[in-house]
């Protein structure tokens, strides 16, 4: 099982695809109206993003868009066999939101059913049988005339392309390698049963679990991974009502996907790149740097390590693995609201884990935003 795309609920859907074309670099591989939905389709390397705008109350997304901000309401799994995978939830007590559905021509057939995930979070299953990418269930809906949406594609690429050169870009376009993990918070008290919940609807398994707390607020995370994918999901649960984590849940209206980590093998390029785009970071403190080449087990240049700090990325390793870094960082809430954010990854030499050490670091910077946002003006 893999991810196969992910779809945010947005209130302005073509200004929030120009900020992830201008802003991220991903390209813009257009956009469709139906009746009640207007969507944007973003993409970078293999990260597929819907972006989602309800036009009136008949679209699949108007209840999502009525009780909670701006985020992700739909991930969606690509599965082998969908008849199964359907099946699986059901027997786990799992909803169907959607019935089996299937779109059938020359290039292939897509099969897909959607499912009810944890809290207002859906899941769309995808089964994918021959040429099918670029084509995705929620397309169906707004009835595309395909021969149309390639032309559009054609000239919003033409236009991408000069847009680039107007910018002075000529940049290296800096693909993603894909999504690495996705992380979803639950209130207070839901942690194990939101975990037993993906484990006997979709075959997630446990992985390692964490604890970390700060003289001011905590949290309790359990990693979950799929035994045949790619797909890693911590699901986190606060332990004090000011944790960051119940700030999360409070203004997203309950529980919901917290971030998604997008994967690179040029991460301070690629840092570099989108902050000169607009998009802003956690702030790492400069202590957080001393020492810290001297300490690592992998040697790198001056020059990269100054590179590193400059950008502000989190650096960990594991001592069995000590030719591999994990490098990270996270964008700031991309929303009005401290709900949703990007977490940017690279695994150097094939680094395992999520960044434990980085966890506390992580934590108390987030807590710093937060106590910032908390003071009065």
């Amino acid at each position: 099982m893999h991810i196969d795309h992910v779809h945010f609920y947005i209130k302005d859907a073509p200004r929030s695809r120009d900020w992830f074309v201008k802003a991220m670099n991903f390209q813009d591989r257009g956009s469709w109206h139906s009746r009640h939905t207007q969507t944007g389709w973003v993409s970078s390397g293999p990260v597929n993003l819907l972006l989602s705008s309800p036009l009136t109350p008949e679209s699949r997304w108007f209840d999502f868009a009525r009780s909670h901000p701006p985020g992700v309401v739909d991930l969606a799994f690509r599965v082998d066999d969908l008849e199964g995978a359907i099946d699986r939830a059901i027997a786990a007590g799992a909803q169907v939101l959607e019935p089996a559905s299937q779109s059938r021509d020359d290039r292939g057939v897509l099969k897909w059913a959607r499912v009810e995930g944890w809290g207002a979070l859906s899941h769309t299953l995808v089964e994918r049988r021959g040429r099918t990418e670029g084509r995705f269930p929620q397309l169906g809906e707004l009835n595309v005339d395909r021969d149309r949406v390639a032309s559009a594609f054609a000239k919003r690429l033409q236009r991408s392309q000069e847009n680039r050169v107007e910018d002075g870009a000529g940049e290296d376009p800096l693909t993603l390698l894909g999504i690495d993990h996705v992380v979803l918070n639950v209130e207070a008290g839901e942690l194990q049963a939101a975990c037993d919940y993906y484990q006997k609807s979709f075959g997630f398994e446990r992985q390692q679990s964490f604890t970390i707390r700060t003289g001011r607020s905590g949290l309790y995370s359990q990693v979950l991974v799929h035994p045949r994918g790619q797909i890693e999901l911590p699901i986190n649960e606060p332990t004090s009502d000011n944790s960051q984590i119940q700030e999360f849940l409070e203004c997203n209206g309950g529980s919901g996907i917290q971030h998604i980590a997008l994967r690179t093998d040029r991460l301070v390029e690629t840092i570099a790149r989108w902050r000169r785009r607009g998009v802003s970071f956690i702030d790492v403190p400069a202590t957080y740097y001393a020492g810290l080449a001297k300490r690592c087990p992998v040697e790198l240049s001056e020059e990269r390590w100054r590179a590193i700090a400059a950008q502000e990325i989190l650096v960990d390793w594991q001592d069995e693995a000590s030719d591999a870094l994990l490098l990270q960082t996270f964008t700031q809430p991309i929303f009005d609201r401290p709900t949703f954010f990007f977490e940017a990854i690279e695994r150097y030499r094939g680094a395992l884990g999520f960044g434990e050490g980085n966890f506390q670091a992580l934590f108390e910077a987030i807590e710093r935003a937060q106590i910032e946002r908390s003071r009065p003006e």
